[in-house]
């Protein structure tokens, strides 16, 4: 008789996850296959992972709409032809079906045969929060692909990693949680967003407890060496942050470095649905995608076909390994990069992109031009007034004419002669003229929400109120 559980840990294939998707030397082994070795691998987990979705009402209902018949889909080079989805999807199939909706594909499985599932959401930081649905495999194998990242970029068994990922229902610091936990040897401070530990308690807690490693996004962490300059503790003497790894996108490692007294700093990209994508190595020269795990492709922003080879689009990803619960193929994330030519230095034979250069649903078009409001702050670092902080204002005048404002927060004097510099860099990156308005350090937190979202918030567009 049985009471038809399955545990976590017993829902997982221990030795074959780690055939699949190796770690430590071993990955580095199977990153230098050629070519042709790694395309086998993965259109060995493409085929079990189609299998998987077809018992799913989710891609039954999204790809019979497209006319895909079971049979129509080959392999890897069929991908695309086939739909992709994204957010707005998932969010009708909640609609449909709630309140998890019908992606997971509970359904296809008997009584003690479904895997232990994980709930959370997304932050919420592109509109509702989404539900995200992990099985076991699926979820460790996502940890797995972020731990032995963090070993690539040079994460030591003796190193403290202080976390500021935010908890509560979203993803984000559970996982990178559990991918230090379960894999490395390192000790984990979950010390979170500013409103779960205050960011004055925080930079005390990587004093006491010899913090060598930080991971966040890039803006919080140079708050946090702000903060502890404000606190009397020397970011450089007192604390020795040796390594920072997180979301920097166009963010300037050398003002991040410099910050935290030279820390080498390492770029990593994913989203709440599909885990860890690609991340820098050691050479920090592109990110590398994890290829034996992730299939990426880059789409035009408009149609979504596939763009040449080094032009910017929106980054759709096919998870290889999700084949338990909420299967992905083709999740166009409209994060927006390109990929990067070349050979790798360290002989590696992923795929790199450049990482995250601006969401394409977030990006604005003024009088012609496309605009990416995160580009703004890593432009502005260029003047040493800036503060860190700033804010993007899209509006329209009474005669039609689209603005665009960016608010800035300034050290010292505010005055003119800062604004006109400002303006002036500003037209020399982007290409046409907007507006600056300066405030004083701290001013603009009420506006961004730096404190208490993982991703600050970057635009307010008026235009359409």
């Amino acid at each position: 008789m049985t009471d038809g559980h399955n545990t976590y840990f017993n829902a997982v294939d221990w030795t074959k996850m780690q055939e699949e998707h190796p770690t430590g030397d071993a990955f580095i082994a199977f990153a230098k296959k050629s070519r042709d070795e790694i395309r086998a691998h993965q259109e060995k987990l493409f085929k079990r992972l189609v299998d998987r979705a077809w018992k799913t009402k989710f891609y039954q209902h999204h790809w019979g709409k497209a006319g895909i018949q079971p049979g129509d889909i080959k392999g890897l080079e069929s991908l695309p032809l086939i739909p992709s989805f994204d957010k707005s999807d998932i969010m009708e199939s909640i609609a449909r079906n709630p309140p998890l909706g019908d992606f997971a594909g509970f359904e296809a499985y008997g009584l003690g045969e479904r895997p232990p599932t994980i709930m959370h959401t997304t932050s919420g930081t592109t509109g509702t929060p989404q539900v995200l649905l992990f099985g076991a495999k699926s979820r460790e194998v996502q940890n797995l692909l972020l731990g032995r990242l963090y070993r690539f970029q040079g994460l030591r068994p003796d190193d403290v990693v202080h976390s500021v990922y935010g908890h509560g229902m979203i993803n984000g610091g559970h996982y990178v949680r559990e991918a230090v936990t379960h894999w490395t040897s390192a000790l984990f401070m979950s010390a979170g967003t500013g409103v779960e530990t205050p960011s004055i308690k925080q930079v005390q807690l990587m004093k006491d407890f010899g913090a060598t490693v930080i991971v966040g996004f890039a803006d919080y962490i140079k708050k946090l060496a702000r903060v502890a300059a404000e606190q009397g503790i020397d970011p450089v003497k007192d604390l020795k942050i040796r390594m920072i790894s997180g979301h920097l996108g166009r963010e300037d490692k050398d003002t991040l470095s410099q910050a935290w007294g030279g820390a080498a700093c390492f770029d990593w990209y994913g989203v709440g649905d599909t885990g860890c994508i690609a991340g820098e190595g050691p050479d920090r020269d592109g990110l590398y995608v994890m290829e034996d795990a992730q299939f990426l492709e880059i789409g035009d922003i408009d149609t979504g076909k596939p763009v040449a080879e080094g032009a910017e689009g929106d980054m759709i990803c096919t998870c290889l390994f999700k084949d338990d619960i909420y299967p992905i193929i083709r999740f166009n994330t409209h994060d927006v990069t390109r990929l990067r030519m070349g050979q790798s230095s360290l002989g590696i034979n992923f795929q790199r992109i450049e990482g995250f250069l601006g969401r394409s649903d977030n990006m604005v078009k003024i009088r012609g031009i496309n605009i990416f409001p995160q580009a703004m702050g890593p432009i502005l670092e260029e003047d040493k007034a800036f503060a860190g902080e700033f804010i993007c204002k899209a509006k329209r005048d009474d005669s039609g004419r689209d603005e665009f404002i960016v608010a800035a927060e300034v050290s010292g004097d505010a005055g003119e002669a800062v604004a006109e510099r400002f303006r002036a860099l500003l037209k020399q990156k982007i290409g046409i003229d907007v507006g600056v308005e300066l405030s004083a350090p701290g001013t603009l937190a009420s506006l961004t929400q730096t404190e208490v979202r993982q991703k600050p918030i970057r635009l307010i567009d008026e235009r359409f109120k």
